[in-house]
């Protein structure tokens, strides 16, 4: 508690009388037989007393993970040494496992006993050796994109922080400690509390070391100083380095409690970590310590818990095939006896009693917990509580059926809906489903001369958008409409720039001259109707003609020369077609310019290759240079980056308008840049001439030698398939124009929304349906009170992240014929049918490849992938492109030979599967794979890449 004044004086008193007979003091001083000077010597002792009585206990009582600082302890006046419940063990003295233990303790919670050795002791055995010199200059070498340099870093400080001494007065507190543990030969654990670990954002999980089984005060003092040595271990100075941590302000504490002779151990998640349900909790259970299923060398049993009933949900009982035991001199692995290999650790009841201490723990913290536990003579242990980092949004209970609107219809995920690979979001579900089927269906009655869908062609099933098919019927008649509509692929390129592209660019125009302050709320709603309308507009105009010529031209040339001109030695016939500008190339090289023009700029450089591109992208976003970065060659460098934005940061990710462009958020392009600028992936200009020069040179062979009908034929094919392949992925990109300002009008509204209670973030929007939104927009255009839609949002995201992890059928029902039609040939592989190590889907682009997969599900996860990867996705688009320069392969769920991924994969010289139905389900990231784009197959290897 606090001394207040009034005890101050009474304690100075008591001093002064005592002074005289040479009573010891608190601070372990002996008083002389001079009661004057002795006097003034204590009130000095008395007054430093009160200033750690308020800097000390002040945060010292709080006692709270995140709580208070503690201020540097004063050696001279307060131990070493603190118990294990002990008030003062804040995060600053004892490290983040130390308090949280401190924590437990405190509320009753059955934690084995023990003492902290705060972090003043570190920071005298620090000073006491000389060691900041040499932890200085070990950093100054390390660099986290660069493991070997963590090695030499860490080997060297550590190997100085082995040959220190403990001073004296250090050693002896923890030599008293540890005789209230039992006695010298006790068995204790040692572990390692940094001041930066087990934090809500960060748990630093596994970066200091613990040593188990440890006895005699030596074998004690040792383990302590290779715990404090732990906190320079490479993987620990990488780890701080990618998350921004300061290194020079760390220190580390140990905590030494006694050793629970453990019978089984495991873990318990207070929410589930893998669908993020807070309502049931997740145990891992094995024989023996804890330390193999931290070290991952054994599959424990799995259990999920209803937290509210303690049921036992799901039970899954593993092969246990090792344990960690105990031994003379520490721990070791053995064999799981025979008897308890396929038995399960703990019973219903058990499991029911650790969930509840689950639960108490998480009402300590209010956070879902990570916590270490063990079994031992039927009574439990809590050895460490953590909070779970990046916890999963909660998910609603997945789908089972896929129903459909009619049984007699047959759907597909195809055309303009591979553009949206995940569930739609509500608003555009509602909004732009409505746009789309409008617009389809009017292209539709535009060959065929009536409506065959009055009730709509785009349905929702599951969150996912499908499209009817036409029946017998509906296809005889859109037959007759096609001859005359043959104008359709004839005057493509000018349909596409006169009816679709102009149209879109004037609406845009339009709006965007009118101050979007001004603009109302129904007004916003109008126009973004109005240009999602010409979006799609277009898309129906490009299908129709661009794409169409696309895939006819590429289609008739490759067969017309297969086998009327090719010979055994002769090039195949894509080698004719590659090497061609389109938007999405042209970025990529925008990209790359953007990375030359670093080159003679050193700050700029060193900046880039060292900050995270998330972090550059903030920061190019606003108009202060970065400290190390000269300001005139910062305003320069990022004057040309806006421009490459203005030019193809609307090249869509996904037709979704809740999702942002590259505009919104570039961070994967500034990597693309980083990676360029590194060397790691090669300069697009260079990869583009060589396709040329080889184009040119089999046209030019193909043309000597060829004579009469066949050059005439030759010629005329190769000219038309030229022209129109690369037109393809110039008309896809078009579709994103208007998209950045699209989202900057909802997101106006939905800002108008916030600022009235309707919702509790801009994004939110998003995930209102059409008719809330024009509820909501009617009543603030009228100046009435907003109805208050916060509630819902939480449970349509859970249901979203639910439905985002089906794998969605390509067709509906799955695998019929149409028309007497097998659709085998003609549509993605279907889930069904994917079963063993082998995934069978449409080759697209030539070559074998064996290398580590890479899953990304989006543009959040482009940081993820390394050069030489090969790239998973469900579908890729135009703004994929960059991660094309370092894939070695790419396989997709959805696509077929001239979807995005196949001309992309061409134009790079990489395999590709497409259309596999199940890649990103069945693939993990670091998996080995071999891709096969011949055959059109996808190997899965039983290891992952080491």
């Amino acid at each position: 508690m606090h001394v207040r004044p009034k005890s101050i004086v009474g304690l100075m008193e008591f001093l002064a009388r005592k002074g005289e007979s040479g009573a010891a003091g608190r601070s372990g001083c002996t008083l002389s037989k001079q009661p004057s000077r002795d006097l003034i010597q204590w009130l000095v002792i008395v007054v430093r007393l009160a200033w750690l009585d308020r800097r000390v206990f002040q945060g010292g009582m709080h006692n709270r993970l995140e709580g208070a600082p503690m201020e540097r302890i004063a050696p001279t006046c307060v131990p070493y040494t603190l118990p294990l419940a002990d008030s003062r063990a804040t995060l600053e003295a004892a490290g983040g496992k130390g308090a949280s233990l401190a924590r437990l303790s405190a509320a009753g919670l059955p934690v084995p006993g023990g003492f902290h050795i705060i972090t003043e002791a570190y920071r005298q055995f620090v000073t006491a050796n000389n060691l900041q010199p040499a932890i200085q200059a070990g950093l100054e070498k390390a660099d986290a994109a660069l493991p070997a340099t963590l090695e030499t870093a860490s080997e060297a400080i550590s190997k100085r922080f082995l040959e220190g001494q403990i001073p004296g007065e250090i050693a002896e507190a923890i030599t008293q400690a540890c005789a209230g543990l039992g006695g010298a030969e006790s068995a204790v654990a040692v572990r390692s509390s940094a001041t930066a670990e087990d934090l809500p954002g960060l748990s630093f999980a596994g970066q200091q070391d613990t040593y188990l089984n440890i006895r005699g005060i030596e074998a004690v003092l040792a383990s302590v100083k290779r715990c404090w040595a732990s906190l320079w271990t490479a993987r620990a100075i990488g780890y701080r380095q990618q998350h921004g941590i300061d290194q020079n302000a760390l220190s580390l504490a140990v905590v030494v409690q006694r050793l629970v002779l453990a019978e089984a151990s495991g873990i318990l998640f207070s929410a589930n970590p893998v669908s993020g349900r807070r309502d049931q909790a997740v145990i891992s259970a094995a024989w023996g310590l804890g330390e193999a299923i931290v070290g991952g060398t054994v599959t424990p049993d799995t259990l999920v818990v209803d937290k509210s009933t303690r049921r036992v949900v799901t039970r899954e009982t593993a092969n246990k095939q090792v344990m960690t035991v105990r031994y003379e001199g520490g721990t070791e692995e053995r064999p799981v006896p025979d008897a308890k290999r396929r038995a399960p650790v703990l019973n219903d009841e058990a499991a029911a009693e650790l969930v509840q201490m689950g639960v108490q723990i998480e009402e300590l913290y209010a956070l879902p917990m990570d916590i270490e536990w063990a079994l031992a003579e039927g009574k439990f242990a809590i050895l460490q509580a953590r909070p779970i980092t990046a916890l999963p949004e909660p998910e609603a209970l997945l789908p089972t059926e896929w129903k459909i609107p009619n049984p007699k219809e047959k759907y597909i995920r195809g055309s303009i809906l591979e553009f949206l690979p995940d569930p739609m979001t509500p608003l555009f579900g509602t909004l732009g489903r409505d746009v789309v089927d409008a617009l389809t269906r009017r292209f539709f009655e535009t060959v065929a001369g009536r409506d065959f869908w009055p009730g709509g062609m785009i349905v929702t099933v599951n969150g996912y958008a499908y499209s009817a098919i036409p029946s017998g019927r509906q296809m005889l008649a859109l037959i007759r409409g096609v001859f005359p509509a043959i104008r359709l692929f004839r005057e493509a390129e000018k349909r596409w720039q006169q009816d679709g592209l102009l149209p879109y660019l004037q609406v845009l125009d339009r709006w965007q001259a009118k101050p979007l302050a001004d603009l109302t709320a129904g007004e916003i709603l109008a126009a973004a109707r109005e240009i999602l309308a010409a979006a799609v507009n277009l898309y129906t105009i490009i299908q129709s003609g661009v794409i169409g010529n696309a895939v006819l031209s590429e289609a008739l040339f490759s067969r017309v020369y297969d086998r009327l001109m090719k010979r055994p030695d002769d090039p195949p016939a894509l080698t004719y077609l590659l090497g061609f500008d389109s938007t999405p190339i042209l970025a990529e090289k925008s990209l790359y310019d953007l990375a030359e023009a670093c080159r003679a700029r050193p700050s700029l450089v060193a900046y880039l290759s060292h900050t995270p591109a998330r972090q550059a992208a903030t920061q190019l976003q606003g108009e202060q240079a970065p400290d190390a970065v000269e300001a005139g060659e910062w305003k320069e460098w990022r004057g040309r980056w806006r421009t490459h934005l203005q030019r193809y940061g609307h090249i869509l990710y996904d037709l979704d308008f809740a999702k942002p462009v590259p505009a919104d958020d570039p961070a994967p392009l500034v990597e693309t840049c980083r990676l360029f600028l590194s060397g790691q992936i090669g300069s697009p200009y260079s990869r583009q001439r060589a396709l040329a020069e080889r184009r040119e040179r089999a046209t030019h062979e193909m043309a000597q030698r060829l004579k009469g009908f066949r050059l005439i034929l030759f010629r005329s094919l190769v000219t038309w398939a030229q022209k129109c392949i690369p037109l393809r992925e110039e008309g896809i990109a078009d579709m994103g124009r208007g998209y950045p300002f699209l989202r900057q009008m909802l997101l106006k509204l939905g800002r108008r929304l916030v600022q009235q209670g309707g919702i509790e973030d801009a994004d939110d929007v998003f995930w209102l349906y059409q008719a809330e939104v024009e509820q909501a927009a009617k009543a603030l255009d009228r100046g009435e009170p907003v109805a208050t839609f916060s509630g819902l949002i939480p449970e349509r995201k859970a249901v979203w992240r639910a439905e985002k992890r089906l794998v969605p059928p390509t067709e509906l029902p799955p695998r019929t014929k149409w028309l007497g039609i097998n659709l085998e040939g003609l549509l993605p592989a279907h889930s069904g049918d994917q079963s063993g190590d082998t995934l069978k889907g449409t080759g697209a682009s030539m070559g074998v490849v064996t290398a580590a997969a890479c899953v990304i599900r989006g543009p959040e996860d482009f940081d993820r992938m390394r050069p030489g990867n090969i790239l998973v996705a469900a579908i890729t688009t135009p703004a994929w492109t960059p991660l094309f320069a370092m894939a070695a392969a790419v396989v997709t769920d959805v696509g077929g030979p001239l979807s995005h991924s196949s001309i992309v994969a061409r134009e790079y010289g990489i395999p590709a599967v497409l259309g596999t139905a199940v890649a990103t389900s069945r693939i993990r990231t670091g998996q080995i794979i071999t891709v096969d784009g011949g055959a059109g197959t996808v190997r899965i290897a039983d290891r992952q890449a080491s």
